[in-house]
């Protein structure tokens, strides 16, 4: 790059130089005529012709060729000066130019996962260089966030699978030691709780994993369907909890994976029957304006925390790992799967408790065919 910038420079500089020199040569020639007496020399009108300093008559033709031949050496000794000085010039122009570019490279090659908090913060005007070398930095910003948040991930997924994994051994070394008939099955009962709350970290684990990928084949369904067969899955759970899940359901065709889409809805509605009071009630609407709204009665969710409900094993109302009977990675999943459907998911707290989670799919194309919703009920 310097090579092909000094080459830029020098060429465009003895070009523009060689051609004012000669188009003034040319002009001279054209508009001066022939050159006058040289110093020490009359000019003797009758002869037509010049008197030289020794003494001796020279023609006013052989003047006028030695002139020519004098000032076009000069102009040619002179280019190949300036094509030298050029090059010079040149170089360490492009050397000043590429100067920034350097600093980048040789941060981007420092880099890994222990100096992410290099920055190059480039100084100087605010060129395409500085544009540069600032874009390269808000990328750094990024990926340091996500290395962070891998590592919290990591920590707090060894930290959620190593609590039932504890419970269980407890249970075994403690149980086990002379144990009565009701000590059996109070252990019995530890390790089945321990057990599935190992399997249902692992399986949102997964299904986290799975949600981040785009869908492979996406088909084309109604969001009023989806949306019914979730509710229907946690009719169980709303009954147990006393939450009363009322439905709102009208068509919105949608691209996506229905298995996701169904977790992600699933999801909403889990949540809301969990983070509920007795008699609560969790609303799920579906409209082509508002997607998909499902809302919630509940405790009041500050509204500067909302964006932390979204990141992995973050429960508002309980400790931030360790426990409560969930993982903490429902609205995880949520705005993974909502992500690779290149969905929007905004949260709302409401003013008497409680949220409001709008996701809203990308609209499908006029030409996919119509979709044939099934028959669901307005509440339940």
């Amino acid at each position: 790059m310097r090579a092909r910038l000094t080459a830029l420079y020098a060429g465009l500089f003895i070009a523009t130089t060689t051609t004012v020199m000669v188009a003034v040569n040319l002009l001279l020639e054209r508009i001066v005529g022939p050159p006058g007496l040289p110093k020490g020399g009359d000019l003797i009108p009758p002869s037509g012709g010049f008197i030289a300093p020794d003494g001796h008559d020279v023609p006013q033709k052989a003047v006028e060729i030695a002139v020519h031949q004098y000032q076009w050496t000069v102009t040619w000794v002179a280019a190949t000066a300036l094509a030298v000085i050029g090059a010079f010039a040149g170089w360490w122009l492009a050397g000043r130019a590429l100067r920034p570019v350097h600093h980048i490279t040789e941060t981007a090659k420092r880099l890994s996962l222990s100096t992410l908090h290099e920055r190059i913060a480039l100084d100087g005007p605010r060129d395409e260089l500085r544009e540069l070398a600032d874009t390269f930095d808000a990328m750094l910003d990024r990926l340091e966030r996500a290395a962070d948040n891998q590592r919290r991930f990591a920590a707090n997924a060894s930290h959620e699978l190593r609590t039932p994994l504890a419970i269980q051994r407890a249970a075994i070394e403690i149980g086990l030691e002379n144990p009565s008939q009701e000590q059996l099955a109070r252990m019995r009962g530890e390790l089945l709780e321990a057990n599935l709350r190992t399997e249902r970290l692992i399986e949102s684990l997964l299904t986290l994993a799975q949600g981040e990928r785009s869908p492979d084949n996406p088909e084309l369904l109604d969001l009023a369907a989806v949306a019914h067969d979730a509710a229907e899955q946690h009719e169980a759970l709303a009954t147990t909890a006393g939450v009363t899940i009322d439905l709102d359901l009208r068509s919105v065709p949608a691209m996506g994976d229905s298995v996701m889409l169904t977790r992600l809805i699933g999801n909403l509605i889990h949540n809301g029957i969990r983070y509920n009071h007795p008699g609560g009630r969790v609303g799920v609407r579906t409209s082509p304006d508002a997607g998909v709204v499902v809302t919630n009665t509940g405790p009041p969710v500050p509204a500067e925390r909302l964006p932390e409900l979204f990141e992995p094993f973050r429960r508002l109302h309980a400790p931030r790992v360790g426990t409560g009977r969930s993982a903490g990675l429902g609205l995880s999943i949520v705005s993974a799967i909502a992500e690779a459907h290149r969905a929007v998911v905004d949260a709302r707290a409401n003013a008497d408790g409680g949220l409001a989670i709008t996701v809203r799919l990308p609209a499908v194309p006029a030409s996919a065919p119509p979709t044939t919703p099934r028959p669901v009920r307005a509440g339940r």
